[in-house]
Formats: structure tokens, sequence, C-alpha cells
């Protein structure tokens, strides 16, 4: 099967300017998510569509035979929560989950309202796992 079309595609937006855009608690929560994802993938930010920022790349096949290309981890500040794009499966780090802060999560997504309701050091580790799950299937 061809590669499906996602809408939401890397671009060469500034990430810069898209967080500088953003309320100052969240650029701020924004600019200590780069760091930590920058330092889990050794990638530099991209814009993925309008709302997002990506690290990294990884080619995907679904059971359908669709294919396409995804970020390796990632965020997007929405208005009601900061969304991490942890593609893991958070159920297999459910003690951590636990001891993590206040979130919600859905398939892939970690929803936080601002950093300071959950702990930095557990979401680091969060992250790097993350990461690290993706490791086989990264396109560089």
């Amino acid at each position: 099967m061809a590669k499906a079309e996602l809408k939401t595609k890397e671009t060469t937006a500034s990430v810069g300017a898209f967080i500088d855009k953003q309320p100052e608690g969240v650029a701020a929560d924004c600019r200590t998510l780069i760091k930590l994802m920058k330092k889990a993938t050794g990638e530099e930010p991209k814009m993925w569509g309008a709302s997002m920022v990506g690290f990294g790349r990884y080619h995907y096949k679904g059971k359908s035979g669709r294919e396409g290309e995804w970020m390796v981890t990632g965020f997007s500040p929405r208005k009601t929560a900061l969304s991490l794009y942890i593609l893991m499966g958070f159920e297999k780090e459910a003690a951590l989950m636990k001891e993590l802060g206040k979130h919600t999560t859905g398939v892939g997504c970690l929803y936080i309202k601002q950093l300071s309701d959950v702990d930095i050091k557990l979401l680091e580790d969060l992250i790097v796992k993350g990461v690290k799950a993706m490791e086989e299937q990264r396109v560089r």
C-alpha cells in the first residue's frame, strides 16, 4: 500500500518564533521541554504542522498497511494543556506514572496543565524511555 499522506508534516517554520507567541508561563514550560527532548533524542526541534514541536523522525507501518513518518517525541502547547507525544505505551510504566504527578493520558499522549504539576526528573525518565522504545524505527 502507498504511504498515507498525513496532514501534519515536518516544516521549516521557526520553533523559536512559535514558542515566543505563547503566553509567558507556557513559553517557559515549552523551553524546558525542548531541553529535555533535545537531550533525550540528540535532535534539534522542528515544527510539525503549525503547532507541534517534534524531535527526530521514524517510519511506521500500521496493521492496515498504511505507512508514514512521524516524530520520535514532541509536544504541543494546547489551550487546556501541554500535549506531550511519548509513543511507548504508558501502561508499561505504571509505577512511574503513579508517581509522576497531576496528568492525564491518551493513546501516545501525556497531558499536563503545567510542568510544575509533575516531577520533572520522572518526566525526563519517561521521555528517555519513550525515545528508547522508538529507537529501532528511527529515520535520520
